[in-house]
This record gives structure tokens, sequence and C-alpha cells, in this order.
């Protein structure tokens, strides 16, 4: 078994140094992944974390695993969790965008292995952003109550900034193109359990 990594952090070029070397897993959306992430990750959305248990710690005790998202929030929760059950992994400071930003590559799959997609973020700026639009306008030819949507959205919005949660993106990522196929789940956890 290999030494826990230390800082509990990875900095880019730190990760792109010990890409090789690494068991890369990417805690956002399959949707997210398919945009764009770092070569050789493997999907496994965060809210799959607990059923790749048993091969995520087969793969910590086989070398260090670095856990990635977007910005790095999910990613921590996830090292969290992992390190809860005994497994050490790291997380990668800013998560993809910090990597796109710094100029290393992404691995994008061909068109045939999927579809655009959006981040989660943009996909939560763009309901939030529908939703308050709805609100005021039914407000104006509607009722006035229907403002309180606009208000509910405003509310939720400062909530998630002052938690650095964000309970609109856990509802987006239950709808269906943001959901693994069970197939694409099961053959990333057997590419874990043969590292």
């Amino acid at each position: 078994m290999t030494s826990p990594l230390t800082p509990l952090t990875l900095g880019t070029d730190q990760a792109r140094t010990r890409l090789h070397e690494l068991t890369v897993i990417d805690v956002r959306t399959p949707g997210e992944y398919a945009s764009g992430h770092l070569p050789g990750a493997l999907n496994i959305p965060l809210d799959q974390i607990r059923r790749a248990l048993p091969e995520i710690r087969y793969a910590a005790e086989h070398g260090d695993v670095l856990v990635v998202c977007a910005s790095g929030s999910r990613s921590e929760r996830a090292c969290k969790l992992l390190a809860e059950q005994g497994i050490p992994a790291a997380t990668l400071a800013g998560g993809t965008g910090a990597w796109a930003s710094e100029g290393h590559d992404l691995h994008h799959p061909t068109a045939c292995e999927t579809r655009a997609a959006w981040s989660m973020e943009r996909q939560v700026r763009f309901t939030a952003g529908v939703v308050v639009l709805l609100g005021l306008a039914l407000g104006l030819l509607v009722h006035p109550a229907f403002q309180i949507l606009s208000a509910g959205i405003a509310g939720g919005l400062v909530f998630s900034a002052l938690t650095n949660t964000c309970g609109m993106a856990v509802m987006l990522g239950k709808l269906p193109h943001n959901r693994p196929r069970a197939a694409d789940l099961d053959s990333t956890l057997a590419a874990l359990r043969g590292r």
C-alpha cells in the first residue's frame, strides 16, 4: 500500500507531472465528464462514490488516488467521504477549470461516444435564470404572488454561496442526461479493479 498523498490537495502542475502514476477519478456528472476531462480520468459521479468504494479502495492500495471535479468543491466532499472509509485520496486544486486555464490538455471523447453537454455550473445558472424570469413574468402578467418564485431562487443562491452546497445542482444531477448509464459505471468499476 502506498502512503497517502501529501498534501491532500495537488496543484495542477504537481498533478500533471504525476498523472502517469495516479488513479484519477472524476466525480462530475457524465455530461460534464464528456465535455472534457483529465487524460486517463475515470468517471464516478459523486452520488455513486459509495457504490464504488471497494474498487476505489483497491486502486488506493496499489497507488495514489486523485479526485477531480469542475472547481474542487465536489472532489473535496468525495475525499472527505473516502477518508471516513480509510481511503487516502487527494483533490485537484481548482478542478478541471484550473487544469484547463493552466493550458493543460483535456480529453474530449469522439462525437460518436457522447453528445455535447453543459457543465453543472452552467446548467444551474441557466435553470436559476429561467425560473427568476418566469417568476417575474408571471408576477407581472398573472398575479404578483408568482414573484415568490424569483425570491425563492435568490434565497437559494445566497444559501448555496454561504454553505458551498447547491441543492439545484443535486436535483439537476438526477436528470437523465446527467445520469451514468449502468454499463458506463460498471465498465469504470471494472477498470479500477484491473489497476
